[in-house]
């Protein structure tokens, strides 16, 4: 089992910036992909960014240039800074850790860019 907790959410204004983390714990194995994804209200879950354990980097194509995902090994925790947030960022986000079958998400945090 593993464990994710996220922290980081909240309400900004348009153009702010936020800071996303997210803490594994239980059995954690190398080698392993950790991400994030959001939901907006109506809408299916949808990838925003991840990150394999070697640093390995994707993006979806709206977060790209703004959105910048790292990770911490030492600590099994995950991040992603968003900068030049807009309002169709607005999304609750999960953090999502992943090795081969084994998929474990977090309980998800709420981001709200509204002025």
């Amino acid at each position: 089992q593993v464990q994710l907790v996220e922290s980081g959410g909240g309400l900004v204004q348009p153009g702010g910036s936020l800071r996303l983390s997210c803490a594994a714990s239980g059995s954690i194995f190398s080698g392993n992909v950790m991400g994030w994804y959001r939901q907006a209200p109506g809408k299916q879950r949808e990838l925003v960014a991840i990150i394999t354990s070697a640093g390995i980097t994707n993006y979806a194509g709206s977060v790209k240039g703004r959105f910048t995902i790292s990770r911490d090994n030492a600590k099994n925790t995950v991040y992603l800074q968003m900068n030049s947030l807009k309002p169709e960022d607005t999304a609750v986000y999960y953090c999502n850790w992943r090795l081969g079958a084994l998929d474990y998400w977090g309980q998800g945090t709420q981001v709200t860019v509204s002025s």
